[in-house]
């Protein structure tokens, strides 16, 4: 099976090891010399040489057909990752789907599809997500799977509680892999965006950012020293409860004014909702708002700058100056741009480093895609299950 080839190749990179720094690096760098690459790691040409011989051997990196030139003897050829010699499944669970996308070995999306979960049954949800990735391929064809799901997952890759779900304790990745055969990872959904966003998006050679996403909840993530943060609470949405109004509307767990109940899609359609008993879509909300509608204006700019100060929160607070904005509630950054950034800048030292955010796209399939981002980064690190 090519996922034990590429686990076996790779399974005594500890998570510092100098092996592991080496592949991220190409990953992220490549093409790049060897000379390069030593110079940036700190190690010798012939201990690089050494550590990558068995990535080479295993498919992981390969050596650019664009050969450099070399200061005495014949050309060398810089190492780059073999993009197309392993293929990963991700998919992203939500409370109705299962969308699942295909990938190569830097996260580049080949193949989509989605199934809809007959119910939250364990077992139908598990038949859901094996349907959704046997969609894009026989099952050989893939190195591992990777699914990201909104709630809390154990270092295992069990699912310890998922809302959206009514799921508490799920061996999940064990109940997944013995349909499959194959190496499976389960992480959080934005703890998942936010590894996407390190090693192949917008924090791609940042040692620190931070990530938003705003959609049916509130998520953040956030990376420090190239360490993407975390732990256990990660999977709560802790973010959510954050305070932003003080006299706005109150969540379902009766906080008054927070994110949950001033940013969320379902927040933003029951505050039109509620001052024009008019029920419609968010899309229509923020078109609305666009074309000058006084009540939709009034609450989409209400909640551009409630996301202005949560950004300003998440940059005083950490001190990164790199925010990625995401979800598929995130157009509201785009209608609301105004309010976003007066509120950031009104909330931030006017001394201090100007914030710079990233929007980035906002379909289910750069969900998914996160998933699979996991599965090759626990592949990297040789931790892959």
């Amino acid at each position: 099976m090519r996922g034990g080839v590429v686990v076996d190749a790779v399974s005594s990179l500890a998570p510092s090891s100098p092996a592991r720094a080496l592949a991220r690096e190409v990953l992220i760098r490549g093409p790049i010399s060897r000379g390069d690459l030593a110079t940036r790691l700190g190690l010798s040409v012939a201990s690089l040489t050494r550590l990558s011989r068995p990535l080479l051997d295993a498919g992981v990196l390969r050596e650019s057909e664009e050969a450099g030139a070399a200061s005495i003897g014949r050309p060398v050829r810089p190492l780059e990752v073999s993009p197309d010699a392993h293929r990963f499944a991700g998919v992203k669970l939500t409370g109705d789907t299962a969308s699942a996308v295909a990938t190569n070995f830097r996260a580049d999306v080949v193949g989509a599809g989605e199934r809809t979960l007959p119910g939250h049954a364990v077992e139908d949800v598990v038949g859901a997500i094996v349907d959704a990735v046997a969609d894009l391929g026989a099952m050989d064809r893939f190195s591992g799977i990777g699914i990201s799901i909104g709630g809390r997952v154990n270092a295992d890759s069990s699912v310890l509680r998922a809302p959206f779900l009514g799921w508490r304790d799920v061996p999940l990745a064990d109940l997944v892999q013995q349909r499959t055969g194959l190496p499976v990872v389960v992480e959080n959904d934005v703890v998942a965006l936010t590894i996407a966003e390190q090693w192949f998006g917008a924090g791609r050679g940042e040692k620190d950012f931070a990530v938003l996403t705003v959609g049916a909840g509130v998520g953040y993530g956030l990376v420090i020293n190239d360490v993407v943060i975390a732990p256990p609470d990660a999977g709560l949405g802790l973010v959510g409860h954050f305070p932003l109004e003080p006299d706005g509307p109150r969540c379902t767990d009766g906080h008054r004014g927070c994110s949950s109940a001033v940013l969320t899609i379902p927040a933003i359609r029951s505050r039109f909702a509620a001052s024009t008993g008019d029920q419609r879509s968010y899309e229509e909300v923020l078109a609305l708002a666009a074309q000058g509608h006084p009540v939709a204006g009034a609450v989409v700019e209400s909640a551009g700058a409630a996301l202005g100060l949560l950004v300003s929160a998440v940059a005083n607070l950490t001190m990164v100056d790199l925010v990625i904005l995401s979800g598929e509630g995130m157009a509201l950054a785009d209608v609301a741009a105004p309010s976003l950034h007066a509120a950031i800048d009104a909330h931030r030292d006017p001394e201090a480093s100007p914030v710079r955010l990233s929007r980035q796209p906002t379909d289910f399939a750069q969900w998914a895609r996160g998933a699979a981002a996991v599965a090759i980064q626990r592949t990297i690190l040789g931790t892959l299950r």
